[in-house]
């Protein structure tokens, strides 16, 4: 369909049913004028060419906080803020790609490898995803895309996995038919992020976003990682889903996340490991006073966050599973203040006059919220869980101090990374 035809059509309410699905009535006139105009600035970009929609959900993670890289497990969903993408596909070898508010990224596909491309971009997020398909055997070819997100970038709510999948999935419907599952993606995203972008993530931001929903998911073997879809309905415990954003960024925390899955493998090099994983929880407390000398006690305490981390997890799935939120959020909680006082992400001690995420922590103690720090840490957001009765109590307060649109109420979204034109085509043609 050519793009001023989509945008027509959007306009005039033809897309309402897919984006009442993807973020629900009460924000339908919002996503019309917001996908309407991703479809006039790609006109006003690269003219008016046959075009598909895709959406791409941010993630939040809800236990299992920086385990995915020693093969742990995590329980994380994907949530009704995205990234949206208008895309054409192209018979040139090249990706060219418009961010709204950004510089065109543009990569030519004869010429791919991590030194053609400045880590650290969104270049080299695309040129990995691109890199990964051709090594495993994927199809990739040209396509040009503008890009509009709301997924905050730097605040733990995955902007750069969002846009890994994005490119993706845009690569997958247009050359690979679509066939191309969530967890491929999330692996091409991971390898983009580790190899070309620089920066050593698990795979559990990628796998988040691209899957939908809640799911469990264990890393014991990262090359096939087991996911299960849980049904988790956060309304029926009295809770509503709330990302505080303190205003920090993750842009210049590289150093402090490469330290913590390097402490873990450290701890795990003591006993001939490469992840703890493979380390026996009972012999790693035996060693703690080797440890201490060896590997510091940061490098400990992070160990034994990975360890009661991932006991949590199964705890935490199996009270999803037979309906106790009580006891799951009780665990949510614990999970939280083991990232506090443990895994040592709240924030960075070589800027400690910066603690918006203790700052926000402690506001939701004290307005008595369940309450956690959000993703990477460091900088960035909150997660937070309160009840009907402290909604509004917390958006004052919060909003107060962080201001205004700090304090975010999501929705867990069943989708994940999606050709918006072809998924709900097929869905009205189905019904």
């Amino acid at each position: 369909m050519k793009c001023s035809i989509l945008a027509e059509k959007i306009k005039n309410g033809g897309l309402d049913a897919a984006l009442c699905a993807l973020y629900g009535e009460d924000r339908l006139e919002y996503q019309r004028e917001r996908y309407h105009a991703a479809a006039q600035s790609f006109i006003s970009t690269y003219g008016d060419k046959d075009v598909e929609l895709f959406s791409v959900p941010g993630r939040t993670e809800i236990s299992g906080n920086h385990t995915d890289h020693n093969n742990g497990k995590v329980i994380c969903g994907s949530v009704d803020i995205d990234i949206i993408s208008v895309a054409a596909k192209t018979d040139n070898g090249v990706i060219s790609l418009k961010s709204d508010g950004y510089r065109e990224s543009v990569i030519d596909l004869s010429s791919v490898s991590p030194d053609t491309v400045k880590p650290g971009c969104s270049a080299a997020l695309i040129a990995g995803v691109a890199d990964w398909f051709v090594k495993n055997s994927r199809k990739v070819g040209g396509f040009c895309a503008f890009t509009k997100s709301d997924v905050i970038m730097g605040s733990g709510i995955s902007s750069s996995a969002a846009f890994e999948v994005m490119a993706g999935e845009i690569l997958n419907e247009f050359f690979n038919g679509g066939e191309i599952g969530a967890m491929e993606l999330a692996k091409a995203g991971q390898y983009a992020e580790n190899v070309f972008f620089g920066k050593p993530c698990g795979l559990m931001d990628q796998a988040a976003c691209a899957m939908g929903g809640i799911s469990y998911i264990d890393f014991a073997d990262p090359s096939v990682p087991y996911a299960e879809k849980l049904t988790f309905d956060p309304a029926a415990a009295g809770k509503e889903l709330c990302l505080i954003n303190t205003g920090g960024s993750h842009a210049k925390l590289t150093d402090q996340y490469a330290a913590l899955p390097a402490e873990m493998k450290q701890v795990a090099a003591h006993f001939g490991k490469p992840v703890l994983r493979m380390v026996h929880k009972d012999a790693f407390f035996d060693a703690i006073p080797e440890l201490r000398a060896e590997c510091g006690d940061r490098a400990v305490l992070r160990a034994i966050h990975y360890f009661e981390e991932n006991d949590r997890v199964e705890n935490q799935r199996a009270a999803i599973k037979r309906g106790d939120y009580a006891g799951f959020f009780r665990l949510l909680q614990r999970s939280g203040d083991s990232s506090y006082k443990f895994l040592q992400n709240v924030f960075c001690a070589e800027n400690t006059a910066e603690q918006g995420i203790s700052l926000a922590l402690a506001l939701c103690d004290c307005l008595g919220v369940t309450a956690r720090v959000h993703g990477g840490g460091f900088a960035g957001t909150v997660q937070a869980w309160p009840g009907p009765e402290q909604k509004e109590a917390l958006k004052r307060e919060i909003e107060r101090i962080f201001g205004e649109g700090s304090c975010m109420f999501l929705k867990i979204r069943p989708y994940g990374a999606i050709c918006v034109t072809r998924e709900f085509t097929a869905e009205a043609q189905a019904r």
